[in-house]
């Protein structure tokens, strides 16, 4: 019975193992149609429209790429998909009380955007663990920062940086200025609750901020 139970687990997870780097590998060159979290919210609130309009990262304005990385990820380019030095610094912060944003690289959020579930359990961060490790060994830092752009949520019902600027700006994600770019960066830490246009005084600190971080970020290459 035990080692029918194992032989089970194995195959199961075998198959997992299989199914997930099949996506992965899909992925690499398939745009992204939907994510878990456009089905979730869908169900949550079936009258909230979902806009998402996936493009290649050519027709997304580089002030848009540079300021989630200098926002979200300033060692986006250099690191294996995990901020190690972030992550002491979130961790210290905890412990002596301080209210400290999460270390999830653009990589880490990419992987759970695409492939996972919103949460904090040991098992959702565990995958979002492998799933990182999987992007990050298959996939360009370019493809990744194209996914993260394309499906991340900017706003209720918004999702991706196309959709983004044409319902915050009215414009395409190829044409965003930099304190457009710099706005819709200022609202991902909570989407449904802030406002790019027009920006409250607390985002419209965060987007200063971030502009002043895209100036001294300077040029990027992701190659």
């Amino acid at each position: 019975m035990i080692k029918r139970l194992f032989k089970f687990l194995a195959k199961l997870m075998g198959l997992f193992i299989l199914f997930s780097l099949f996506l992965v590998l899909l992925f690499k060159w398939v745009p992204v149609p939907f994510t878990p979290l456009m089905a979730i919210r869908y169900f949550e609130k079936p009258e909230e429209e979902i806009n998402h309009n996936w493009v290649a990262k050519e027709k997304i304005s580089r002030h848009l790429q540079l300021a989630v990385i200098a926002s979200e990820d300033q060692n986006f380019a250099t690191h294996n998909g995990f901020d190690f030095e972030a992550i002491e610094k979130a961790i210290e912060g905890n412990r002596q009380g301080k209210r400290i944003r999460g270390a999830s690289t653009i990589s880490q959020q990419t992987a759970k955007n695409v492939f996972l579930w919103p949460g904090r359990t040991w098992l959702r961060k565990g995958l979002e663990t492998y799933f990182t490790f999987l992007i990050e060994t298959f996939w360009s830092k370019e493809r990744i920062l194209e996914v993260y752009l394309n499906s991340i949520e900017m706003g209720s019902g918004v999702y991706g940086a196309e959709a983004a600027a044409q319902y915050w700006f009215h414009k395409s994600a190829e044409n965003l200025s930099i304190a457009e770019a710099a706005a819709i960066a200022a609202i991902l830490p909570n989407p449904r609750k802030y406002k790019a246009n027009p920006a409250s005084n607390y985002i419209q600190q965060r987007k200063n901020w971030i502009m002043g971080q895209m100036q001294n970020y300077g040029a990027f290459n992701l190659e």
